[in-house]
C-alpha cells in the first residue's frame, strides 16, 4: 500500500489535473456509498470536515443523531483511470466517525480494525486476505437495463472465440493494474458467463477495500463493452453460483503462524486451533458471509459451493480447503464466501471464529478427503459432518446464538443487520414467485 502525505495529496492532485474527489465508504449491506466534491474542497476533506446525513444510509443511524463525518484514509487515494477526459476523479476510502470525534461503531470498516486489535493482543501482528470474487457477465439491453442473455458460452479456462467476455476481462485487469493492484490470474469460470479475476493477498483492511474497488471497476468498464457485471450469488439455475473464496492467514512478526515444517500437513497448531473455531462458528457467522436470499440457491449440492462443515488438504468438496503452497504462502481457504458479502463484516467474523479457537485451543475434526457430494446423511454424521443453513432464515436463528460472532458484528452492526435481514427474508416469503404459479395455476 503507498503511503501518502497530504503534501503527496495535493502535489499529485494538480500535477494529474484531478478535478474531483470522491470520499467512498461502504454501508451495512456491503454498497459503496460516495461523496463526491469539487477539488476546490479538498483541503476541508483532508481535515476531517466534510459531513453526511447518515440516517440516509442502511443500517447507520437514526435521523435526530444524523450528522456523520468521513474521514479520509490518506493511503487510499487512488485516480480513476477511466475519467481523463474531463478533469480526473480520484477517490479516497473514509472511516466513519460521530460528531464528537469518535468512531462510529456502525461503520463495518472500523469495525474490523477493532477485531484486528483483539488479535494484537493475542500476539499476531498481521492477518491477510487473498479473494477470488468471481461474477457474471450480461448483455444490456437497449435502455441500458441488464438481461439474462449471457455473453459467451464458455467453460473453465476458455478462450475467445468462445469466452467472448474475454476482451471485457482484459480491460478490466488493465484498468485495476494501473490503479495499483497485482493480478495474480484471470481466466473464464465453470458457467457460461461467468468470470474470476485474482489479486494479490494483503492485509485485510487493504483486501477488503480492494475488494469493493475490484467490485467498482468490474461493473464500470463492463458497461463500457455494452454488458452488466453482477456478483449476485446464484443468477442462473442449473449452472455454477458464484463464490469469493477467502484464503486466510495469521501472520506474527514477518513469519507464517499457520506453517510448521514438522506438524500435520505442516500446519502449525495455530492453523489448527483456528480451521477448529472456523469449523464451530461456521453454521452461525453463515447469515453474515452469504447475506441474501439468494445465497442460499448457491449453496447445494452438486455445483462445487460447499454446503457442509467439514476440511482438508485434497478435495474441494468440504468448506474449508488446505492449498498445496507451504512456507509464508501457507493458509487456508474458506470456500463458502459469497461475492454478495460485505468484506467487512465478513474478515470480521471469520477473524473471530478462528481466534474463538486459538483462544480455547480447540481441535479440529479428522480433514475428509472423501467427496461429501456423494456420501448418505448417516456416512456424514457418522463423520461429525454437519450442513450449513439452507435458507437466511435459518442463518439468522443461528447468528443470534452464537456470542462470539455478535461481538464480532458489535451490537450496533449486529442489531441492524438483522433487522434489515428478516425484513428481506419475510419479503421474499410473502411474494408469490413465477415458479408457484407454473406448478400450481392449472393443477389447483
Amino acid at each position: 500500500m503507498a503511503k501518502y502525505t497530504k503534501e503527496d495529496i495535493f502535489r499529485i492532485v494538480k500535477e494529474e489535473n484531478v478535478k474531483y474527489i470522491r470520499l467512498q465508504f461502504t454501508d451495512i449491506l456491503g454498497t459503496i456509498k460516495n461523496v463526491e466534491i469539487p477539488v476546490s474542497q479538498l483541503q476541508k476533506a483532508l481535515d476531517n470536515k466534510m459531513m453526511f446525513d447518515g440516517s440516509s444510509i442502511e443500517g447507520f443511524v437514526r435521523i435526530e443523531e444524523s450528522d456523520m463525518y468521513l474521514y479520509p484514509d490518506l493511503d487510499t487515494f487512488v485516480i480513476f483511470p477511466w475519467t481523463a477526459e474531463k478533469g480526473k476523479v480520484a477517490r479516497f476510502i473514509c472511516d466513519i466517525y460521530n460528531p464528537d470525534g469518535t468512531p462510529f461503531e456502525g461503520c463495518p470498516r472500523y469495525n474490523l480494525k477493532r477485531v484486528l486489535k483483539e488479535m494484537e493482543a493475542l500476539g499476531f501482528t498481521e492477518f491477510n486476505l487473498g479473494p477470488e470474487p468471481e461474477f457474471f457477465l450480461f448483455k444490456l439491453d437497449e435502455k441500458g437495463e441488464p438481461t439474462l442473455e449471457l455473453n459467451d458460452n464458455g467453460g473453465y479456462f476458455d478462450l475467445a472465440p468462445t469466452d467472448l467476455g474475454e476482451n471485457c476481462r482484459r480491460d478490466i485487469v488493465l484498468e485495476l493494474e494501473e490503479m495499483g493492484f497485482e493480478i495474480e490470474a484471470s481466466h473464464h469460470e465453470v458457467a457460461p458467463g461467468q468470470h474470476e479475476i485474482d489479486f494479490k493477498y494483503a492485509n485485510a483492511v487493504k483486501a477488503c477495500d480492494d475488494i469493493q474497488t475490484f467490485k467498482l471497476v468490474v461493473k464500470t468498464v463492463a458497461r463500457k463493452h455494452g454488458l452488466h457485471a453482477t456478483f449476485m450469488p446464484k443468477p442462473l439455475f442449473g449452472v455454477n453460483g458464484s463464490g469469493m473464496h477467502c484464503n486466510l492467514s495469521l501472520f506474527k512478526n514477518g513469519e507464517n503462524a499457520f506453517f510448521d515444517p514438522n506438524g500435520q500437513l505442516q500446519l502449525s497448531e495455530t492453523a489448527l486451533q483456528f480451521i477448529a473455531g472456523v469449523l464451530k462458528h461456521a453454521p452461525n457467522f453463515t447469515a453474515v458471509t452469504n447475506p441474501t436470499v439468494n445465497s442460499y440457491k448457491r449453496l447445494v449440492p452438486g455445483y462445487e459451493a460447499p454446503c457442509y462443515v467439514a476440511w482438508s488438504a485434497r478435495n474441494r468438496s468440504p468448506l474449508i480447503r488446505i492449498p498445496a503452497s507451504r512456507g509464508m504462502s501457507t493458509r487456508i481457504e474458506v470456500r463458502s464466501v459469497d461475492p454478495a458479502a460485505n468484506p467487512y463484516l465478513a474478515m470480521a467474523v471469520l477473524l473471530a471464529a478462528g481466534l474463538d479457537g486459538i483462544k480455547n485451543k480447540l481441535t479440529p475434526p479428522a480433514p475428509v478427503d472423501r467427496n461429501i457430494y456423494v456420501m448418505t446423511k448417516e456416512e456424514r454424521l457418522e463423520e461429525g459432518i454437519v450442513d450449513l443453513p439452507a435458507t437466511l432464515a435459518e442463518a439468522l436463528q443461528n447468528l443470534k446464538s452464537d456470542e462470539v460472532i455478535v461481538n464480532a458484528l458489535g451490537r450496533h452492526l449486529f442489531e441492524h443487520f438483522v433487522e434489515a435481514k428478516e425484513i428481506e427474508w419475510d419479503m421474499f416469503r410473502t411474494a408469490v414467485h413465477p415458479w408457484e404459479r407454473e406448478q400450481y395455476m392449472s393443477l389447483y
